[in-house]
């Protein structure tokens, strides 16, 4: 997650109130001694017994049932050597990403019927983005749909979102991708564009790189990943799930 993007801020965002269960008032107190305009998206139950944990628009920490310690950090299942925090935070994720309008991405189709769907959190300058890029076609060949979304890793607004939105309003986007890519300036079109708002979904969803790959269940797979490698771990998920 973005340095910028602190515990503090998190709290900040809004969300619906879940159900009380014990501990559940001493940790809402705990919170808002943190920052007085929190809202939390839920709280439940942890497997660690004495602790609840929290959600915040994606991310997920966990208090002590009597408020008075927060803890940051995975949360792993000794016996079967599962994240149950990244188990969570996938399920916030998934959410979260059934948001964006896939009008607002930059989609290369699959070749024939999608096999799965997947966004893409991109920057223009970025070598492993731009290698990705460089095999869509074998991507696409394996019946993966690329949804592109934008996570300029200087920040808005930055020469790095300037060649994002120019990229977005160009008449031919795809054409226009391809060609920032391989190095070719984009100019400084501009237009209405969700290159912000991805970056800030992007903070909240745990991006703090690029490439950001994330699947149809809500995982996030941080960095590049080569077609044959991405489609074996797509199938371990249910074919063409919408995220």
């Amino acid at each position: 997650m973005s340095k910028s993007f602190s515990i503090i801020s998190a709290l900040v965002l809004t969300g619906a109130f879940a159900q009380l269960h014990a501990g559940e008032p001493e940790i809402r107190a705990a919170v808002k001694t943190l920052s007085a305009q929190a809202v939390i998206d839920s709280i439940k139950p942890s497997p660690a017994q004495g602790w609840s944990e929290v959600s915040l628009s994606g991310q997920i920490i966990y208090f002590s049932n009597d408020g008075k310690y927060l803890l940051q950090g995975n949360l792993i299942e000794v016996a079967g050597r599962k994240n149950l925090t990244e188990a969570s935070q996938a399920v916030a994720r998934f959410a979260e990403m059934k948001k964006v309008d896939i009008k607002e991405t930059i989609v290369f189709p699959a070749k024939g019927t999608p096999k799965h769907r997947v966004k893409i959190f991109t920057d223009i300058d970025c070598g492993y983005c731009r290698k990705l890029h460089q095999e869509m076609a074998q991507y696409n060949d394996l019946g993966i749909e690329v949804q592109y979304l934008w996570f300029p890793r200087a920040g808005v607004p930055s020469e790095s979102s300037r060649k994002a939105i120019a990229v977005h309003c160009a008449k031919d986007q795809r054409k226009a991708m391809t060609d920032a890519k391989n190095g070719v300036d984009p100019g400084k079109a501009t237009c209405n564009n969700p290159v912000a708002k991805d970056y800030e979904l992007g903070q909240r969803i745990g991006v703090s790189g690029t490439p950001a790959i994330v699947l149809e269940d809500g995982q996030l797979l941080p960095g590049y990943m080569p077609a044959a490698a991405l489609l074996a771990e797509l199938d371990k998920t249910e074919s063409c799930t919408t995220v």
